[in-house]
């Protein structure tokens, strides 16, 4: 016989609007996560654990003997033998703490997400037809850590760096997984409200996400190449329209995605495009009636322009860059809760 503390209770009626609350606190841990990602990127510090201990790896050394262990793993890499070779102790315990603290919220991020959907599923208070997409969502978060693990390897023999490429996979993964978050949010809290049904993406929507994702992975190639550093005026780079400097690197997607004259150049000027169909999309949400969304979207996107043209212009001061990729983040938030005002209304 069961005993009655592990007997599962009898189904409860769902619980959207608390499910949809947690989800949004989760979302906020994942924007959060994107900045600490943002600093650890820029402080170059994304290299300094060299060993992927998804348990374990949660306690940083605690004894000198720990702390020369893990520097003397880090001083048999590319980047420390011909970067960073002659960093003291104190130099690589800064840089440690930055990535073992963008793992470690990793970690808290799993467990926020895991155990509350864990107890929603127990006490059978998941509306129908929501189930799959939040075990989805858990399993892409899974797969967010593998990913982070696969960008880190490629850094760790041969280059002194991460690839691009693999760094723009592990940044547009986890801006989607916040857009999915919200929408779901979203959802559940019109259920809560008025029973609807989920939202639809649609076809005006899908365009405006699509400019937005080209101008994320201009983003992140301009992140992984140190791109921003290739010019400091604006307008102009290097008091050039179209840069000099461009180097064709055999085929045509090699050049459009790994030189960083060309990079910067269109993560420049595509920010236009994708600032209006933003913008278009802000309208539509209005006439949806959605006036908060409409309004978040075009606050988000001026600022994410003005902090463009400010960090190239300081020369990619920390604090700006840092600040240019949190608003990136606020901006797909805003554009997913966009999306999702004008999918509801076509619904009808």
């Amino acid at each position: 016989m069961d005993l009655p503390l592990f007997s599962r209770p009898p189904a409860a009626a769902p619980r959207p609007l608390a499910l949809s609350r947690w989800l949004l606190a989760v979302a906020f841990l994942v924007f959060c996560m994107v900045v600490v990602g943002g600093i650890t990127r820029l402080t170059e510090s994304g290299l300094s654990i060299t060993e992927w201990k998804p348990i374990t790896g949660a306690i940083p050394p605690l004894t000198r003997e720990q702390w020369m262990a893990a520097f003397e793993a880090y001083q048999k890499i590319p980047e420390y033998q011909q970067i960073n070779r002659g960093m003291t102790l104190s130099d690589f315990q800064f840089i440690f703490f930055w990535e073992w603290i963008h793992r470690l919220l990793g970690r808290v991020i799993g467990l926020a997400f895991a155990l509350p959907l864990a107890w929603f599923a127990w006490r059978r208070q998941v509306p129908p037809g929501y189930g799959a997409r939040l075990l989805a969502l858990l399993a892409l978060g899974g797969l967010q850590g593998a990913i982070g693990w696969w960008m880190v390897k490629s850094g760790l023999s041969v280059r002194t760096d991460v690839s691009h490429y693999r760094l723009a996979v592990h940044l547009l993964t986890a801006l989607f997984i916040i857009g999915g978050l919200i929408w779901t949010a979203l959802d559940l809290a019109d259920f809560a409200r008025t029973r609807a049904r989920p939202a639809r993406l649609t076809g005006f929507a899908l365009i405006a996400l699509a400019a937005l994702a080209v101008q994320l992975l201009f983003g992140a190639f301009t992140a992984g190449l140190d791109a921003g550093y290739v010019a400091s005026d604006w307008p102009l780079m290097n008091d050039h329209l179209v840069p000099e400097g461009i180097s064709w690197m055999g085929s045509l997607w090699s050049t459009l995605s790994s030189d960083p004259y060309l990079v910067h150049f269109i993560h420049r000027w595509w920010a236009w495009v994708a600032a209006a169909m933003l913008i278009l999309l802000a309208r539509r949400a209005k006439a949806a009636g959605s006036r908060g969304a409409s309004i978040a979207i075009n606050a988000a996107v001026g600022a994410q322009v003005l902090l463009g043209i400010a960090t190239v212009m300081s020369g990619i001061a920390l604090w700006l860059a840092v600040l240019h990729q949190a608003v990136g983040a606020i901006v797909v938030a805003t554009a997913a809760w966009g999306a999702h005002a004008i999918g509801r209304v076509r619904q009808g």
